[in-house]
């Protein structure tokens, strides 16, 4: 489960990982935190699980969608950040997606308009 997300987020252009908070954390020129991931569970989720930033409204509409995979994490659930259940037996094709949002919400415009144009493949 790590490995498959910290090879999601590393494809990324420009994207570091480093402890943040005791957890495998990624970043954007190693100041901006687009994912945070928690494999053994942090406070009271304690189920494998990640959380990520996210476009406007994209939290509201997933948690309303499907409670039982997406929740408003706590401490960044009031800045719009998503959490997602890793226990699940997830899509990883979804949560491959999910990151690479974060990374969109997250990055410069230029690093972002690399990614487009295919200089960083976004991973899938």
């Amino acid at each position: 489960m790590s490995e498959r997300v910290r090879e999601v987020c590393l494809a990324l252009p420009e994207v570091e990982e480093r402890l943040s908070h005791g957890a495998p954390g990624f970043f954007v020129r190693g100041r901006r935190q687009f994912v945070m991931l928690w494999p053994e569970g942090h406070h009271d989720n304690q189920f494998p699980h990640l959380w990520c930033a996210a476009p406007p409204g994209a939290q509201e509409e997933l948690v309303a969608e499907d409670p039982a995979r997406f929740f408003r994490p706590p401490y960044v659930g009031h800045r719009g950040w998503l959490g997602v259940r890793l226990d699940r037996d997830p899509d990883w094709s979804e949560v491959a997606e999910l990151c690479t949002d974060a990374y969109r919400v997250i990055a410069p415009k230029t690093l972002v308009a690399r990614l487009d144009s295919g200089d960083g493949e976004a991973p899938g």
